[in-house]
């Protein structure tokens, strides 16, 4: 698969684009909103493309036949901000994946996003909102879909264990950003994990035994 990671550039989009190219047969594309930003990809041979979720990221799309959405507005940014990239460039992304027959996409969410409105922490509102509304847009596709749902995200050093599936054994948690990457990396192929929202935590399995336990 030739697999367009958009936000790249972020934390999480950083070690999905390492991972993929240096331990997966695939091919990575680094989307970017900066030419600045391309440099530390491209010294690793890392193919890279400018695209802005906000404008006309279409240019994005040729030549490639499956997405990681990472992206993210960040903690430091204002609901519209929020609403304009977690929700409605999200949208754009699967909309672009529909209309190019892709073959899988593979989205980063947030552990909770499925929950009742009502547990959702009043400051986190806006943010689970507009995961939640994402998620849902994906789910009504015919894409071959994962959704991530990682607990709080950590710069701890891997585990490599993990809690993972429709609903974790644990309901609340963290995990490293590093293991997110792998199990993300391990299930592309996965077709156990197809058109299922699964959530992620650090758990007691190790993360290719519990890809292999998704149902």
């Amino acid at each position: 698969m030739n697999i367009l990671v958009i936000g790249a550039n972020g934390k999480i989009g950083q070690k999905i684009v390492n991972k993929i190219h240096s331990n997966s047969p695939h091919d990575a594309i680094a989307m970017v909103r900066e030419e600045s930003q391309r440099q530390q990809f491209e010294k690793k041979g890392i193919k890279t493309v400018i695209g802005d979720l906000e404008q006309d990221f279409s240019h994005t799309y040729e030549g490639n036949n499956a997405v990681v959405f990472t992206a993210g507005s960040g903690g430091h940014t204002g609901d519209d901000k929020t609403k304009a990239i977690d929700q409605q460039g999200a949208i754009k992304a699967i909309d672009l994946a529909v209309q190019h027959k892709y073959i899988r996409f593979m989205m980063v969410s947030a552990f909770g996003a499925d929950f009742n409105p009502s547990e959702w922490p009043e400051n986190m509102a806006a943010y689970y909102n507009a995961k939640s509304a994402a998620d849902d847009y994906l789910q009504q596709t015919g894409l071959n879909y994962t959704i991530f749902k990682p607990g709080l995200l950590t710069d701890d050093e891997p585990k490599g264990k993990v809690d993972f599936g429709e609903r974790t054994d644990e309901r609340t948690g963290s995990i490293p950003r590093w293991d997110v990457a792998d199990v993300l990396v391990k299930c592309l192929e996965a077709e156990n994990t197809y058109r299922k929202s699964l959530e992620l935590l650090s758990g007691p399995y190790r993360i290719e035994e519990a890809i292999e336990n998704v149902k």
